[in-house]
């Protein structure tokens, strides 16, 4: 863990913050392809958090959220969640089928495809951008939409990721659409050896 810390220089961190705003851009615009129409993003806020702390970094831990998560594999491996509450996610597949606001109510097995292709597109446009500046390869695993509590999501989290990493990327924005816009949190959690990579090629 003392040699993952050292990668985290202010050189370092700067470099990885440029490349994750860039990722959320490209994401964006891979959305903007499946809704058919421009899909703008807020300048994102972006922070680097460690692990225990991400259940503090949440509100309502007891309120139901949908975490939409994948795994990088390949040459680079680390892991991506977008996490939403419920009411967001709701809106989100409105947004994507061209429904109302408050049409949908509930998550079926249509709806929970429609918010898996939103991790699809944004973990492949994200890591295109990352292979890209790297010259590696990598690719996201298929999506898993877990709906639950927003603390029982962060405890199995951190559970997962704190033999991996310390310290993960927290990125906040908001996705516009028509007269729409959604508050999103994306946490992007990277592996030492792709932190190590990345370092070595920027």
């Amino acid at each position: 863990m003392a040699e993952i810390q050292k990668l985290f220089d202010d050189e370092f961190m700067n470099a990885l913050r440029e490349v994750t705003l860039e990722g959320i851009h490209n994401a964006a615009r891979g959305f903007s392809g499946m809704l058919g129409q421009p899909l703008t993003v807020s300048q994102p806020s972006i922070e680097f958090v460690p692990v225990f702390q991400i259940p503090e970094r949440m509100a309502e831990l007891e309120s139901e959220a949908v975490a939409i998560y994948l795994k990088a594999e390949g040459e680079l491996t680390g892991h991506m969640v977008l996490i939403l509450p419920l009411k967001t996610a709701y809106d989100l597949v409105d947004m994507l089928m061209d429904q109302p606001t408050g049409t949908t109510c509930e998550l079926g097995s249509l709806e929970r495809s429609a918010l898996g292709e939103i991790g699809n597109i944004s973990g492949a446009y994200f890591l295109n951008l990352v292979n890209e500046r790297t010259g590696q390869s990598s690719r996201p695993t298929t999506p898993a939409v877990i709906v639950d509590m927003v603390g029982a999501i962060l405890d199995v989290l951190v559970a997962i990721l704190c033999v991996e990493c310390e310290e993960v990327i927290l990125l906040q924005t908001t996705f516009s659409c028509s007269n729409r816009q959604l508050d999103v949190t994306f946490w992007v959690i990277p592996d030492s050896n792709s932190l190590k990579a990345y370092l070595q090629r920027t």
